[in-house]
């Protein structure tokens, strides 16, 4: 009896290998060369054509089927469909564990709803994955806001600013008492 288990665990794994996301891209290289451009980048418009360029990293998916699942869930979520949106992306994030974009695109339409609490944890999970995740960081930020945790968020704010100097958040940006902008 015991064989037989074994057997049928032996032949039953290569199927449920092929349930496994694999690991999502390595564009470290890619996103440093990209964040150094921006923070170098003369005016707004410019960086605005570079940070087009994180999201084309950030949202290239481990394999087709997780592609799929987020081109899904953000299609949903600029729907307005937010609850749909979180089931699709639900199920990338099961299917994906340790792909940040699920996770931040979640949190995006959690915010939408105003469900500041799910938001949140979705984005440090992304920011556990990928710290320099700089959209998951200006989101958490507004997250903390909408938490009424402003400390926090101006502390998440300026660290999302040190990457990305032209973020449309900055004017959020609240001087420290004390030290001029």
């Amino acid at each position: 009896m015991i064989r037989l288990l074994l057997l049928l665990a032996c032949l039953a794994a290569p199927a449920l290998a092929q349930d496994d996301c694999p690991e999502a891209p390595d564009h470290r290289a890619a996103l440093d060369s990209i964040i150094a451009d921006i923070q170098s980048a003369t005016g707004e418009g410019e960086a605005r054509q570079l940070s087009n360029g994180l999201w084309e990293l950030w949202t290239d998916a481990p394999d087709a089927r997780a592609q799929e699942l987020l081109d899904r869930g953000m299609a949903l979520r600029e729907q307005y469909a937010f609850l749909e949106a979180r089931d699709v992306l639900d199920r990338l994030v099961a299917y994906c564990p340790d792909y940040a974009e699920g996770y931040n695109q979640r949190a995006f339409a959690s915010f939408l709803r105003r469900d500041f609490d799910a938001a949140l944890w979705d984005l440090n999970r992304a920011l556990e994955i990928d710290p320099r995740h700089v959209a998951a960081l200006s989101g958490k930020a507004l997250t903390l806001m909408g938490l009424g945790r402003e400390a926090e968020a101006q502390e998440t704010l300026r660290a999302a600013l040190e990457l990305n100097p032209w973020l449309a958040e900055r004017s959020l940006l609240e001087e420290p008492p004390g030290e001029p902008l």
